[in-house]
């Protein structure tokens, strides 16, 4: 008799943790997370190389589904063999999807831990004690303590108003100034916003994840031509001020916030800006980074408001909203009259910074470098001087304080620099990775903890580390001199040597709670690469996958683990991207031979 064919194990799981089999999903949930990791990670378990294609357009992955062609047609990654979700129909070079993100209606508002380090910035500088330190101190803190206002609005209980509202959706933004909302399981557009024809809108982001989007726009630099009549303009006085725009929307439903201008009079030797949980971060050419309340500059106060609880009014200052705008309304702006997401009048700009909010924190660093995240909270940064490049300093948000041991440096002499972040697990550990003089290749999982006898100052320390498999790297050379004398000596290889094992990408599967690490060896002209999984609590190897494909050192590379998924894209030279699943299957021979040992 032949086999039954079982269900997908994702599957399965997945429609348990709905309800299918259990009224309380989220135990069966993790329960389920939990069986599955135990599949993932079992020796007999293998991962299938299923599937593999190439293109000439850019190819992303997001929850489950591949997109090709400038987004334009979706590949379902879930089913044995990815099969094709929707194509859109062919459009024009102008019209085509530039920038896109994955927008799924959750079944409940829940704060996004990303944003707590805000709410740790009002708590602390919201106490009485701070509200007497010296004026320049005193702007912090008075603006400090606002900053939780925005990223914590939700609009719990609202019904929304549109069926289509709760199905999941990409947010897509075109090369014509488009913002689109698209069906995701069947590419059907569902809204169609105008944003603007005063400036090209190129990037996607989350401010807050999954409730706030912010629309960026190139930088007003333009053309060689359009440069050089600028500089002209610079030396008269008359140079166009705006450096880039922020259009900034709420998805629950889709509605307006504002269009928010970066004035290069304002922000003096501004050289970027953008907007996260509620934050408007500022770069400055010399390395200064400020972030500044974006709900205290919305704001508009009208007079007779003394005394309302508005962050603006608290913090005694003025909002520069010049009007609201609601979508499919009219508006008159200039002279001319339109409908507000409409073509062709778009979206005017209604919030126009005119002189300098105070900032909230700032702090100087090379590359404009900045990070927030820790338990309690604390910043890493490299010093503003490039003989600090590589040399990362960990420090208390709260007083600026250096912790202790809190100098990260690998002292290595490699091609590619180290790099160092905050573990994306909430835990309030550090991951620093790269190659070092004394130890091989390594991954070093730090943590944060409370000096002994002074609970006010913290301390790093290793929580684990993942060593590389590295021969070792002393080579002896030998040469002759010309009597006839044989000299040797020892030559260190760089620490990044490609034929020794290099950690190239080091991830975190939230759900499965792994650290996976992808390490390559680059061997004469074909390397090879394989993918690590590693106990994200102790850091032990628990499994290796090896990747059938060669991988090349020179090209760009995306590696993802998603549950029962790897994939793999990589682009190589004149725009040739290639794309590699693997799936997760268990060898049946190993299978059968466990059976008839049981038997």
């Amino acid at each position: 008799m032949g086999r039954t064919r079982k269900a997908n194990v994702c599957r399965r799981l997945s429609r348990r943790a709905l309800g299918f089999y259990a009224r309380d999903a989220g135990v069966v949930q993790r329960t389920n997370l939990g069986i599955l990791r135990a599949l993932v990670c079992q020796e007999s378990t293998k991962f299938k190389n299923v599937w593999t294609t190439h293109s000439k357009s850019p190819i992303a992955y997001e929850r489950g589904r591949i997109y090709f062609d400038n987004y334009r047609c979706c590949v379902s990654s879930v089913a044995s063999e990815p099969r094709k979700l929707y194509e859109m129909p062919k459009c024009s070079k102008s019209e085509k999807i530039e920038d896109a993100l994955l927008w799924e209606c959750p079944v409940e508002e829940l704060y996004q831990w990303d944003g707590q380090w805000l709410k740790a910035l009002a708590s602390q500088w919201c106490k009485p004690d701070n509200l007497r330190l010296s004026r320049r101190t005193h702007r912090k803190a008075g603006e400090l303590s606002t900053v939780h206002a925005f990223s914590l609005s939700t609009r719990e209980g609202e019904i929304l108003p549109d069926p289509s509202d709760y199905k999941s959706s990409l947010i897509a933004l075109t090369a014509h100034n488009w913002l689109l909302r698209i069906s995701a399981t069947t590419g059907e557009i569902l809204e169609k916003i105008y944003l603007a024809s005063y400036c090209k809108f190129r990037y996607l982001s989350w401010d807050t994840p999954q409730e706030v989007i912010a629309v960026k726009s190139a930088q007003n630099k333009g053309s060689a031509v359009a440069r050089q009549v600028r500089s002209i303009q610079h030396v008269a006085g008359t140079q166009p001020p705006v450096l880039l725009y922020l259009a900034v929307f709420r998805v629950l439903p889709f509605s307006l916030v504002g269009i928010l201008e970066i004035n290069k009079k304002v922000f003096e030797n501004v050289t970027d800006a953008t907007l996260s949980h509620g934050i408007l971060i500022v770069m400055y050419s010399s390395g200064l980074v400020r972030l500044y309340s974006f709900q205290a500059i919305i704001e508009q106060v009208e007079e007779g408001t003394v005394g309302h609880s508005t962050l603006g009014v608290r913090l005694g200052l003025k909002g520069f909203m010049q009007q609201k705008l609601d979508l499919g309304c009219a508006c008159s702006q200039g002279g001319t009259t339109g409908t507000v997401g409409e073509a062709p009048f778009g979206i005017p700009c209604n919030v126009k910074i005119t002189d300098s909010p105070p900032p909230l924190f700032e702090v100087s660093s090379l590359e404009n470098a900045f990070q927030i995240g820790g338990h309690p909270w604390h910043y890493i940064i490299t010093p503003n001087k490039k003989k600090q490049k590589g040399v990362f300093h960990i420090c208390a948000l709260k007083d600026n304080s250096l912790a202790k041991n809190g100098i990260q440096e690998m002292e290595c002499c490699s091609l590619e620099s180290d790099w160092i972040y905050f573990h994306p697990d909430a835990s309030g550990r550090i991951i620093h990775v790269g190659p070092n003089q004394v130890n091989p290749e390594t991954t070093r999982v730090l943590k944060l903890s409370e000096v002994e006898n002074n609970s006010s100052q913290h301390q790093i320390s290793e929580d684990f580390v993942i060593w590389a498999n590295r021969e070792d790297r002393k080579e002896n050379l030998i040469t002759v001199t010309a009597s006839g004398r044989v000299v040797k000596r020892n030559v260190s290889l760089l620490d990044d040597d490609p034929e020794q094992e290099t950690f190239k990408i080091v991830d975190y599967e939230d759900e499965l709670d792994l650290l996976s690490v992808v390490a390559v060896t680059q061997i004469d002209a074909e390397g090879k690469a394989h993918l690590d999984f590693h106990c994200n609590e102790y850091g032990t190897l628990l499994k290796s996958i090896p990747l059938v494909e060669s991988w090349d050192v020179t090209y760009s590379h995306e590696v993802y683990f998603d549950r029962d998924l790897v994939l793999h894209i990589e682009q190589k030279p004149n725009r040739v991207f290639s794309c590699y699943v693997y799936q997760m299957v268990c060898d049946p021979g190993e299978e059968e031979e466990t059976v008839s040992r049981s038997g």
